[in-house]
């Protein structure tokens, strides 16, 4: 019997996707929606209780209470997708039972554009990944590193980009059909607190800024001049609001990297395969992509997981069976097994050199 718990941000697709690899590796489940989003596990909780017995998938709907209960439970393996702090908690849980977990966390994924990038191209991707469903994406970009040398080119692309996607006005990017809003009064207001911390400590809104916690919405936001020391580059950022900051050499970027948490996921545009080389395998991330942002997610040939605060273990296509199976070695043995008889004692001459051939000749 599995466990499953799903996150608010894209809650259909995150209860669905492990609950897949766990029937496809022959487990029962316990599947916990989002209480956050309370209309879609209304329609999970239908959908599957139409198509199993309950003893097979089961839909346990609730708060933070249910989850609590549910923690206490020995469960075979614990599939938990959320923020890195509840994260300690479920696997603290688990530990009580000895129970396996996979753990689908976050953290600030940074985000690389060099000298050498194709600007156009890395401005569309990069705009598309931040600021779709509002930033809320474990795998979107959370800060932003451009080579002074085209720092300004960029930003123009850039803006341009989010205007092409939402509008050129605050009021048109309110009003866009195809931009989101938070989940939440709360998860707005902790976004302005985020960005008024970094204002606080002489960041800059170059581009949007607008925030109405009581309508759960915030504009995508661009920052220049971001301390490193403020609120908004300590915690995943989780909304649409982007620090923008330059380099000059790409060891800086990668020594701040290294500095902080391993990512869930690491992008870098360029065209440099010294630059992709030296990304690759001086840093660590759950992820790695070049040239594109997020779309890692969507391949079923790659495994999908985090590194230590970015999470634990992977699931997606094969690696999703993999998580939720455990591979038993069974062993039947045959006549010639009669031969290992020679590796009882007592130990002679004539036994150690059987032995000897055997393994010399890996019988």
């Amino acid at each position: 019997m599995c466990l499953l718990i799903g996150p608010w941000n894209y809650p259909f697709q995150l209860c669905m996707l492990p609950l897949v690899s766990a029937i496809a590796a022959g487990n029962c489940a316990i599947v916990k929606p989002s209480e956050l989003t309370r209309h879609t596990s209304s329609v999970i909780k239908k959908i599957l209780t139409g198509t199993f017995v309950s003893d097979h998938v089961f839909v346990a709907e609730g708060g933070v209470e249910t989850t609590q209960e549910l923690l206490k439970l020995p469960f075979d393996h614990i599939f938990f997708t959320g923020s890195t702090r509840v994260g300690k908690i479920v696997m603290e849980a688990a530990a009580k039972n000895l129970t396996s977990v996979t753990l689908e966390l976050g953290g600030k994924s940074p985000t690389i554009v060099d000298a050498t990038a194709n600007i156009d191209e890395a401005a569309q991707k990069i705009a598309w990944a931040k600021f779709i469903n509002a930033g809320q994406t474990c795998v979107a970009p959370d800060y932003l590193f451009v080579h002074e040398s085209i720092h300004h080119a960029f930003k123009k692309r850039l803006i341009a980009a989010i205007e092409g996607f939402y509008g050129k006005s605050p009021e048109l990017r309110k009003n866009s059909p195809d931009f989101a809003r938070m989940v939440s009064f709360n998860h707005a207001r902790r976004l302005k607190d985020l960005i008024d911390d970094a204002v606080s400590k002489n960041a800059k809104v170059v581009f949007g800024g607008e925030s109405t916690p009581d309508e759960h919405f915030c504009g995508p936001t661009l920052l220049e001049n971001v301390d490193p020391h403020s609120l908004i580059m300590q915690e995943e950022i989780f909304g649409p609001v982007l620090p923008v900051m330059t380099f000059k050499e790409i060891s800086e970027v990668i020594h701040f990297i290294n500095e902080r948490e391993k990512p869930l996921a690491l992008y870098c545009y360029t065209n440099s395969q010294m630059n992709m080389e030296r990304i690759q395998y001086e840093t660590s991330s759950g992820g790695l992509v070049f040239n594109d942002s997020v779309i890692h997610f969507v391949n079923p040939h790659l495994p999908f997981g985090g590194v230590n605060h970015s999470g634990m273990g992977s699931y997606h296509g094969k690696h999703g069976f993999r998580a939720f199976s455990h591979e038993k070695a069974v062993l039947k043995q045959s006549f010639f097994g009669k031969l290992l008889r020679i590796m009882y004692p007592p130990y002679t001459p004539f036994k150690l050199k059987a032995l000897k051939s055997l393994i010399h000749f890996r019988l």
